[in-house]
């Protein structure tokens, strides 16, 4: 009676203990997995800035557009941050917990790895469910809104900016050049203005001493308002006016022209014009998408090869009429100007086979193309979040047998990881849509490649195989090295 009492409560304070250190471990894992995965977003965010630095600067844009652009920037990087963040994250934490020797406390407490790691792994699968729940429903939308934006901001116009001595042509049908120019009073010298509105070259000039530069209230238009000049102009209209021309100068002392400058602002596209492509695209789109392609696809197979068995069809059976006709056939029978016209016929016949077919083959070949890009994009769907649980199963098994926490060792070797695994992923995707490879296997080699690693890391991890102990190698080396030339840690013979 009192030891079955014993047992009971020893058994209860087992659960707590346990539920503690689950506790802890998950704390100490959200750390840094909140902390590399924002790394890792930002290091991307500045690759890509770097990459469209000169599409950004010198537009003059709006904070809040430069600060949507980055967020939908943010949102499509990460499918390549959050895996890395988990591996690095798993890794830095079993590292803290091996080098503090809290994993070896756990043990003795009769706490094996398989236990410790259980609440993260429930917390992984949680990651890799919203995984596929954002890259399905969230990352669409958001490749949507980052495509558009983007492609409105490099289409947008250069920020108003006419320097001294250079011919300025950012105003649609005007070229403005300017000698001199003040800043601080937006006043500019010896100027001149082509009109070209007439699309018939320079037919029309605006000089002036000087002149003052302004924006309307609402920034629309730029007002010039220009001294001491004169306009000139080819009189184009009149008859005979090529071998006239008629030339008219007119002379002011003070004159306004207005600019229109609504080209200057951001000017949206429809979105709806983006949203066929495949990366706007979730599952079941996808799914009609691709039926819809392969069903034209097979359509165009068909028609094809219809077409040649018709062809091939008419020809024989005018073939067997002239036979039937002539009786025994025979090219030994015609003159040389028959002979000619027959092989020359035949040749015309069979270049036009060849180039029509060889027009399809290019076409079906992008067709095909386009298929495979939106069937690779259907099963990135799934590989992000298998690829989450992946990672945790190579990090933490593998922090736990290095025993190094921080961002110095696990920093190295999940770049090292993450480096295979996404050079793999890039080039067996290529080899997808190029059609060199089935798709499915293809996008799915990197994801397989790491299973095995991560299974043999974590079975090496619980079973407290000595995976980074010297002497174990040496000792299964030294089986094949002759005695005098065995070695030690020490270095010694």
């Amino acid at each position: 009676m009192l030891n079955g009492w014993f047992l009971i409560n020893f058994a209860h304070i087992n659960v707590i203990v346990l539920k503690k250190i689950h506790l802890l471990i998950v704390k100490s894992y959200l750390g840094p997995l909140v902390l590399t995965f924002f790394i890792a977003l930002f290091v991307l965010l500045m690759q890509f800035l770097w990459k469209y630095v000169d599409d950004l600067v010198g537009k003059g844009l709006e904070w809040y557009n430069i600060a949507n652009l980055m967020v939908y920037a943010s949102t499509t990087f990460v499918p390549l941050a959050l895996p890395l963040a988990i591996l690095l994250s798993s890794i830095m934490t079993f590292g803290n917990l091996g080098e503090h020797y809290e994993l070896v406390a756990m043990k003795s407490a009769g706490i094996s790895l398989g236990k410790a790691m259980r609440p993260l792994i429930i917390l992984s699968l949680l990651i890799s469910i919203g995984a596929f729940l954002f890259s399905n429903m969230v990352l669409p939308v958001a490749n949507l809104k980052f495509k558009s934006l983007l492609y409105d901001i490099r289409k947008q116009k250069l920020a108003l900016n006419i320097q001294p001595g250079i011919f300025y042509n950012g105003i649609d049908n005007y070229t403005i050049r300017v000698s001199h120019k003040n800043d601080e009073t937006n006043t500019v010298y010896d100027v001149f203005i082509y009109d070209h509105t007439d699309q018939l070259g320079n037919m029309k000039l605006t000089t002036a001493r000087e002149g003052q530069m302004q924006l309307t209230p609402d920034e629309k238009f730029l007002i010039f308002t220009l001294k001491d000049g004169y306009n000139y102009e080819e009189l184009f209209n009149e008859k005979n006016y090529r071998n006239r021309r008629q030339f008219q100068i007119t002379q002011f002392e003070e004159n306004r022209q207005k600019f229109d400058m609504t080209g200057f602002g951001l000017q949206r596209t429809d979105e709806e014009l983006f949203r066929k492509n495949y990366q706007m695209m979730n599952i079941n789109q996808l799914n009609y998408a691709i039926d819809s392609m392969e069903k034209e696809y097979r359509a165009r197979v068909n028609e094809v090869a219809h077409s040649i068995f018709t062809r091939y069809t008419i020809l024989q059976n005018a073939d067997t009429i002239n036979k039937a006709s002539v009786g025994s056939f025979s090219l030994d029978k015609l003159d040389q100007t028959q002979r000619e016209k027959i092989f020359t016929l035949a040749l015309q016949n069979t270049r036009n086979l060849k180039e029509y077919l060889s027009v399809t083959q290019n076409d079906q070949r992008i067709k095909n193309t386009l298929i495979n890009r939106h069937k690779v994009v259907w099963h990135q769907k799934f590989t992000l979040s298998i690829a989450c649980l992946v990672f945790f199963f190579i990090g933490a098994p593998l922090g736990a047998i290095v025993r190094k926490g921080g961002l110095g060792l696990p920093v190295v070797m999940s770049a090292f990881i993450f480096i295979i695994f996404h050079i793999i992923s890039i080039t067996s995707e290529k080899y997808a849509i190029t059609g060199s490879a089935m798709v499915a296997p293809a996008v799915w080699t990197s994801t397989l490649v790491m299973l095995p690693l991560g299974i043999w890391l974590s079975w090496k991890a619980i079973s407290d195989s000595p995976i980074l102990d010297m002497d174990t190698y040496n000792r299964f080396f030294n089986h094949f090295i002759p005695k005098k030339w065995r070695f030690s840690v020490s270095g010694q013979n």
